[in-house]
């Protein structure tokens, strides 16, 4: 059996690394290759699995730890996508919190496995608006040590991949380009839109058909960076709830704006929010990647009596808080409209990264 490509996408939270996913999956499949995908996060009840799921792919999910802590996790996940999907390429997802993936990730990947995963150049993708604060010395609108994760994640890359390219100028990209790629001169520098597609193509074709990965470990303080993943609060949470033909679409994005405007009062910095509306093969997806954007949704569900809701939140302040904070805002949008069933709740925030592998060089 010839080795399986394997694509690993990073990037910080907010980057469109899903969206990147399934838009590459898609393309890839129109060339008549099959794929599967990995997610990745510190507990269940993913967003990203759920939506990914809805869309027709084939996804497997490493959860409870990152890949770094969980590597025998992440290698299970993908021998089981090779061998019983007979995938021929896999896209995996890293945590978007996570940095040091060169050490904990692609240098074992390159000793043990590398006759059967054909391992790509490892790309990072960077939103604009944190990409460019960054080179001019900022934060990003980050906690400085959750930047100081950005930063490596940036310092390890091949490939650094600026998204969202469509809602700016195409000279205000061409120019972050060429300062990210003054900035980080090892790294090919690209940049693509997920939705209208452009630079896609130009970003596969090199992920695919480069053979160098892993080509740098960055020197990575790990209590700055535990302290970094731990000033952000972590929930996912899934519930169903219940209203005689309830118009669904509008109750979403009523909730996302509401968390939005909640976190901006409470001057809480927006790694994403995610939800997923599920009522059989029919969805509502959203996201709030900050507060000073609109929440953006997908998909359409017509009026029904009932949805199983899943909501994902990143968010930098206290898992009590973000707690908190999202079950006092279902509280008022609910009220007396609808019935609601908890089916899980987890608010943490995440411990200290304790990779399974972590090598010193290159190899």
């Amino acid at each position: 059996m010839k080795a399986t490509k394997i694509i690993l996408a990073g990037g910080f939270l907010g980057a469109g690394k899903t969206t990147l996913l399934w838009s590459a999956a898609q393309r890839l499949m129109q060339k008549g290759l099959k794929v599967g995908l990995i997610t990745n996060d510190q507990a269940p009840e993913l967003v990203d699995s759920a939506l990914l799921t809805q869309k027709g792919l084939t996804v497997s999910e490493v959860n409870g730890s990152c890949f770094c802590c969980n590597f025998n996790g992440f290698i299970q996940a993908a021998q089981a996508l090779r061998e019983k999907s007979q995938v021929d390429v896999i896209i995996a997802e890293p945590v978007g919190s996570c940095t040091d993936l060169s050490a904990t990730i692609l240098q074992p990947l390159k000793k043990h496995w590398r006759e059967q995963l054909d391992l790509a150049p490892l790309t990072v993708l960077a939103d604009p608006i944190r990409l460019a604060s960054t080179l001019s010395g900022g934060s990003a609108g980050l906690h400085k040590d959750a930047a100081y994760i950005y930063r490596k994640q940036l310092e390890e890359s091949d490939i650094i991949l600026i998204t969202k390219t469509k809602k700016y100028a195409p000279d205000y990209i061409v120019s972050l380009k060429e300062r990210a790629a003054r900035a980080y001169p090892f790294a090919t520098v690209l940049s693509a839109d997920s939705i209208s597609g452009k630079g896609l193509d130009e970003w596969m074709e090199v992920a695919l058909h480069r053979k160098d990965a892993g080509l740098r470990i960055a020197a990575v303080d790990y209590d700055v960076y535990a302290h970094g993943e731990a000033v952000l609060g972590w929930l996912n949470g899934t519930l169903t709830l219940q209203g005689k033909s309830a118009d669904w679409n509008t109750f979403c994005s009523e909730l996302l704006g509401e968390l939005s405007a909640r976190f901006t009062q409470a001057s809480c910095t927006v790694g994403h929010v995610k939800l997923i509306a599920e009522n059989g093969n029919r969805y509502i997806a959203g996201n709030l990647t900050d507060s000073s954007s609109r929440p953006a949704t997908t998909g359409s569900m017509e009026s029904c009596d009932e949805i199983r809701l899943t909501i994902n939140a990143r968010v930098e302040t206290s898992p009590e808080n973000l707690s908190s904070i999202v079950k006092d805002t279902l509280d008022s949008l609910v009220k007396d409209k609808y019935s609601a069933q908890t089916l899980a709740w987890r608010c943490l925030s995440p411990g200290r990264p304790n990779p399974t592998y972590r090598f010193d060089a290159v190899c």
